[in-house]
This record gives structure tokens, sequence and C-alpha cells, in this order.
């Protein structure tokens, strides 16, 4: 098959098997990551096919909607790759960007690392910070039935992984436990110049949201 037409197939792939999803982690979500990808690709040494099939199916199904299960969206990805005719190494490469580009993962010890994964990850916190971060953060809030902000929930800053994927916390805390963080943690020149200015949205949106909590 054609990379194009294998790209357009995968679209309409996970468009179809996303059309139900959460507001944050939906196809425009996707859409955003690919973009992002191919964008932060230009300057690095990578395989695009690859860089764009991770980041097409990276949240083809993501554990937090899978009762934790995090072989779930690795498996479903290889499925489809093997039903498209998919070389068996770039599916291989594409499950183990899948299984360790998400922040939870970051709980845990490096055991793999390409400059595919690194591009697609820092796609991936792109779309976790700045204004899109924000809405994200709180969509997915309201989805588990959280509380916006509660002064008096600390935010963990001390988390384990289990204690992350398992947090109840108020969404707000979720920018000190994780969206704040990203900026320093991105892979690539191009991710990490992008991050600045997101970075700074959400430190200046917060010091909007405090002002208009106090009494």
């Amino acid at each position: 098959m054609e990379t194009a037409t294998l790209i357009q197939n995968t679209v309409q792939f996970v468009r179809d098997t996303l059309k139900d999803a959460e507001g944050g982690h939906d196809w425009w979500h996707i859409h955003r990551v690919w973009t992002n990808a191919k964008l932060i690709a230009q300057t690095e040494e990578a395989d695009l096919l690859t860089v764009e099939l991770a980041a097409l199916l990276h949240d083809i199904a993501d554990a937090k909607f899978h009762n934790g299960d995090e072989e779930i969206g690795p498996a479903t990805a290889a499925k489809y790759l093997r039903s498209v005719g998919v070389d068996e190494a770039v599916i291989e490469h594409v499950q183990q960007i899948i299984r360790h580009m998400s922040f939870k993962a970051s709980f845990d010890k490096v055991v793999f690392h390409s400059p595919e994964l690194a591009i697609v990850q820092d796609a991936d916190r792109l779309d976790a910070i700045g204004a899109i971060g924000v809405a994200r953060a709180f969509s997915y809030g309201g989805f588990k039935g959280r509380e916006i902000y509660n002064p008096e929930v600390e935010p963990n800053l001390n988390m384990s992984k289990e204690e992350y994927k398992n947090s109840p916390a108020p969404t707000i805390n979720h920018f000190y436990e994780k969206l704040l963080l990203l900026k320093d943690r991105m892979n690539t020149a191009t991710g990490r110049k992008l991050a600045q200015q997101r970075h700074a949205f959400m430190e200046t949106y917060l010091q909007q949201f405090y002002l208009e909590c106090k009494p």
C-alpha cells in the first residue's frame, strides 16, 4: 500500500474509532498531535512513516478509558496495522512509542527511546499545555466529576505512578502535578521552542484564576 493511502486509511480508522471519545482525547486531539509531530519531524532525523502512524494511533485505546489496561492501546494499534499490511518492524516500533510516550510512563525506568518517540511525545505534550491544554484538563476533570479547585487539597508533587493514575484531586492540582512540568521535559529543540509560549499562557491563566478566587 502506498504511504499516502496508508495514512489516509489510518486517519479514517482513527476518526471512526474515536467518534464518541471524551473531548480531550477525540479525533481533534489526534489531529493536533499528528500536525505537531509532522512539524517537529521537519527538524529531526527520524522515520516519518513511523512518526505519523504513532501520532495517529497513540490514543486509539487510552488506558484511562479502559480500566487502566496499558496494553490495549498497543494491541489495538498492532491489530489495525497488521490488517493493512504494515511491516512488522514498524508495527513493533509504533507499539513501543505508544507504551512509553505518556506522562505516567515517566514514573517507570526508561527502557525504550527513539527519535520517533521523542517527536511524538513532544507533539502530545504540546497539546497538554497552553490554551488547548487548559481546555483539555477541565474537559477531562468534568468527565471524571472532579472539583475544579479546592484550596484545602494541596497538589501532590511526590506521587507514585499508581497515585497519579488514580488521583481524584481537583483539576487545578493537575497543573502542578503535570502540566507545568512539561516545558522542561521536551525532547527536541522545536518542541522546547513551541512549549515556551504555551507554558507562559498557563502561568498567566493561573494568575487570573487565583485573582478571581479571592473573596
